[in-house]
Protein backbone atom coordinates (compact mmCIF):
# COMPACT_ATOMS: atom_id res chain seq x y z
CA UNK A 1 0.00 0.00 0.00
CA UNK A 2 1.19 3.26 -1.08
CA UNK A 3 1.12 5.99 1.38
CA UNK A 4 -0.80 9.29 0.63
CA UNK A 5 1.74 11.99 0.36
CA UNK A 6 1.24 15.65 0.41
CA UNK A 7 3.85 18.03 -1.52
CA UNK A 8 5.53 21.15 0.23
CA UNK A 9 7.52 23.88 -2.08
CA UNK A 10 9.48 25.79 0.73
CA UNK A 11 11.63 28.96 0.53
CA UNK A 12 14.53 29.45 2.03
CA UNK A 13 16.82 32.18 2.80
CA UNK A 14 19.68 29.71 3.32
CA UNK A 15 20.27 27.21 0.76
CA UNK A 16 22.83 24.75 2.99
CA UNK A 17 20.87 24.78 5.54
CA UNK A 18 17.79 23.70 3.75
CA UNK A 19 19.43 20.46 3.35
CA UNK A 20 18.05 19.64 6.89
CA UNK A 21 14.68 18.80 6.09
CA UNK A 22 15.81 15.88 5.33
CA UNK A 23 14.89 14.79 8.55
CA UNK A 24 11.23 16.17 8.31
CA UNK A 25 10.51 14.05 5.03
CA UNK A 26 11.68 13.32 1.20
CA UNK A 27 13.37 15.96 0.25
CA UNK A 28 12.78 15.96 -3.72
CA UNK A 29 14.54 19.19 -4.90
CA UNK A 30 17.02 22.06 -4.10
CA UNK A 31 16.87 25.18 -6.18
CA UNK A 32 20.30 27.10 -5.76
CA UNK A 33 19.66 29.63 -7.90
CA UNK A 34 16.25 30.23 -7.02
CA UNK A 35 16.20 29.43 -3.36
CA UNK A 36 13.31 26.99 -2.55
CA UNK A 37 13.42 22.97 -1.69
CA UNK A 38 10.39 20.64 -3.24
CA UNK A 39 9.54 18.15 -0.34
CA UNK A 40 6.80 15.57 -0.10
CA UNK A 41 5.41 14.40 3.88
CA UNK A 42 2.90 11.89 4.36
CA UNK A 43 -0.87 13.59 4.62
CA UNK A 44 -1.47 12.19 8.14
CA UNK A 45 1.33 13.68 9.94
CA UNK A 46 2.08 16.82 7.28
CA UNK A 47 0.15 19.67 9.57
CA UNK A 48 2.62 19.13 12.15
CA UNK A 49 5.44 18.55 10.35
CA UNK A 50 4.70 21.75 8.66
CA UNK A 51 4.39 23.63 12.05
CA UNK A 52 7.93 22.45 12.86
CA UNK A 53 9.44 23.70 9.66
CA UNK A 54 7.53 26.88 10.09
CA UNK A 55 9.40 27.65 13.57
CA UNK A 56 13.41 27.33 11.46
CA UNK A 57 15.34 30.32 10.80
CA UNK A 58 16.01 29.56 6.99
CA UNK A 59 12.05 29.35 6.00
CA UNK A 60 10.64 32.12 4.76
CA UNK A 61 7.38 30.74 3.20
CA UNK A 62 5.74 27.28 2.75
CA UNK A 63 3.33 26.49 -0.29
CA UNK A 64 1.20 23.48 -0.41
CA UNK A 65 1.32 22.04 -3.98
CA UNK A 66 -2.03 21.06 -5.71
CA UNK A 67 -0.34 18.29 -7.81
CA UNK A 68 -2.45 15.78 -6.24
CA UNK A 69 -6.05 17.82 -7.06
CA UNK A 70 -5.16 17.90 -10.76
CA UNK A 71 -7.22 16.22 -13.41
CA UNK A 72 -4.75 13.53 -15.00
CA UNK A 73 -7.13 11.48 -17.08
CA UNK A 74 -8.62 13.15 -20.62
CA UNK A 75 -11.23 11.76 -22.42
CA UNK A 76 -11.10 11.26 -26.24
CA UNK A 77 -14.30 12.52 -26.69
CA UNK A 78 -13.13 15.99 -28.17
CA UNK A 79 -12.25 16.26 -31.94
CA UNK A 80 -8.51 16.46 -32.78
CA UNK A 81 -7.86 20.03 -33.86
CA UNK A 82 -4.24 19.93 -35.38
CA UNK A 83 -5.63 18.57 -38.73
CA UNK A 84 -6.69 21.77 -39.42
CA UNK A 85 -3.92 23.65 -38.85
CA UNK A 86 -2.11 21.60 -41.84
CA UNK A 87 0.26 23.45 -44.47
Amino acid sequence: MIAERTGYIIWVSDVKAARNLEKYGTLHYISRKMHYAVMYVNSDRAEEVMKNIRRLSYVRKIERSYRNELKTEYSGNEPDKTRYYGL
